[in-house]
């Protein structure tokens, strides 16, 4: 693969890891969790209901699982609901 096909191949990664952050941080927003897009929506930093500090979360292992705590945590992608409940409750804690 040339270097054009792979920087291509590498932005349409990058935006697929984007829009799954986009959609986590909107499933949290709903839950009533304070969530921000960082970084040009590659961090998404969920900040604690109590002062602390935030928590951030990424789209790691190839795209296929949202990521947290220096990926000692982890969820599906495909399971947006799902994450936004986790990170709920570890955020809560």
């Amino acid at each position: 693969m040339n270097s054009v096909m792979l920087a291509a191949m590498a932005g349409l990664a990058q935006e697929g890891e984007s829009q799954a952050l986009i959609r986590l941080r909107d499933k949290l927003v709903g839950l009533g969790v304070n969530a921000e897009l960082r970084d040009n929506n590659s961090a998404l930093m969920v900040h604690r209901p109590e002062p602390g500090l935030p928590v951030w979360v990424f789209v790691g292992y190839g795209g296929a699982y949202y990521s947290w705590q220096n990926a000692e945590k982890r969820h599906p992608v495909d399971d947006v609901e799902g994450a936004a409940s986790v990170l709920a409750q570890y955020v809560a804690k």
